[in-house]
C-alpha cells in the first residue's frame, strides 16, 4: 500500500486538476450562452436563404447557374467542407464529425473518386493532414466570435473548382446543435443545389429578375453557400462550448470522487500506522 506522503501528493494533484476543470466549466458555460445566441440569431436568415435557393433550383430561369446544372451521374472528383473546433476537451464532438468525414472519404476512394477537402478548425486540418487527404484550403483560429469574412476565402476555392468542372459534388460535414446535452454530427450535399437539404421541395416557381437572371443568381447562390457554411461554424461553436461544459463538469465530478476515495485510503493508512505504533509501544512495555 502507498505511504501517507504519496497519497497526500496524489490528493493535492487531483485537487489542482479539479480547480482547472471547474474553471474551464465556468468559462465554457459563459461562452456557451453567447454562442447559442449568435447561432439562433443567424438561423432565420439561413433558413430563408435555403427556401429561396430551393425554389430557384426547381424554377426554370432563362439563365442556368452552374450550381443548378445537373452533372453526370458518375462522380469523378468530390469535395468536402469539414467543420470542427480549434480546441479539444469537448468530449466526442470532433471525433464524431471526423469519423463521419473519414468514412465518406474512404467510400469515395474505394470507388476511384478523387477527394479534396476544405478544413475549418484546427482539429479538422490536423486530422486531414495526418490522414494524407488533399487539403485545398483551410480556416483556423476563428476565435469566439467568428465572422463570415473568415470563411469566404476557403469556401471560394471549392466554389471556383466546381464552376470550373474540377469537382462534381460538394458536401459539408459539421455538428448540428440540438440542445445543451446533445449535438449530432451532420452531413449534407451542398452542390449541386437540387440534391441538398431542400431536395424535398416540389412546388414549381417562376421569377422576374431585375436586373437580369445571371446577375441575381451569381450573387444570390454564392451568398447562400457562404451563409450555410457560416451557420455551420456558428452551430459548431455553440456545440463546442456546450460539449466542453458537460465534459468539464463530468471531469470535476470524477475528480471529487477520486479525492474521496484517496482520502479514505489515506485515513485507513494513517490509522494503520497509528495502530502499529501503539502495538509496538505496548509490546515494548510488556517486554520490559
Amino acid at each position: 500500500m502507498a505511504g501517507s506522503r504519496e497519497i497526500r501528493n496524489k490528493i493535492r494533484s487531483v485537487q489542482s486538476t479539479r480547480k482547472i476543470t471547474k474553471a474551464m466549466e465556468m468559462v465554457a458555460a459563459s461562452k456557451m450562452k453567447k454562442a447559442q445566441e449568435r447561432m439562433r440569431a443567424s438561423r432565420p436568415y439561413v433558413q430563408k436563404m435555403l427556401q429561396i435557393a430551393g425554389h430557384i433550383a426547381h424554377a426554370n430561369p432563362e439563365y442556368k447557374h452552374p450550381f443548378l446544372v445537373e452533372r453526370a451521374q458518375q462522380v469523378r472528383n468530390a469535395a468536402m467542407i469539414v467543420v470542427t473546433s480549434d480546441k479539444g476537451l469537448c468530449g466526442g464532438l470532433n471525433t464524431n464529425v471526423l469519423r463521419m468525414a473519414y468514412n465518406q472519404i474512404k467510400q469515395w476512394q474505394s470507388q476511384g473518386v478523387g477527394v479534396q477537402v476544405t478544413a475549418i478548425g484546427n482539429k479538422a486540418l490536423g486530422f486531414m493532414q495526418r490522414a494524407g487527404v488533399r487539403v485545398v484550403s483551410h480556416a483556423v483560429q476563428l476565435g469566439d466570435r467568428p465572422r463570415i469574412e473568415q470563411v469566404i476565402g476557403p469556401v471560394k476555392v471549392q466554389l471556383d473548382d466546381y464552376v470550373a468542372g474540377k469537382i462534381d459534388t460538394l458536401h459539408i460535414i459539421t455538428t448540428r446543435f440540438v440542445n445543451t446535452m446533445k449535438q449530432d454530427a451532420f452531413s449534407d450535399i451542398m452542390l449541386p443545389l437540387h440534391k441538398g437539404e431542400f431536395r424535398q421541395t416540389t412546388a414549381a416557381w417562376d421569377y422576374i429578375y431585375e436586373a437580369d437572371a445571371k446577375t441575381v443568381l451569381d450573387a444570390l447562390l454564392v451568398r447562400y453557400i457562404e451563409a450555410v457554411v457560416y451557420q455551420a461554424v456558428n452551430e459548431s461553436m455553440a456545440s463546442e462550448q456546450s460539449a466542453r461544459m458537460v465534459a468539464m463538469k463530468a471531469a470535476s465530478d470524477n475528480a471529487g470522487d477520486i479525492i474521496d476515495e484517496l482520502t479514505l485510503i489515506y485515513n485507513k493508512t494513517r490509522q494503520a500506522a497509528i495502530t502499529k505504533e501503539l502495538s509496538e509501544i505496548v509490546g515494548g512495555a510488556a517486554a520490559v
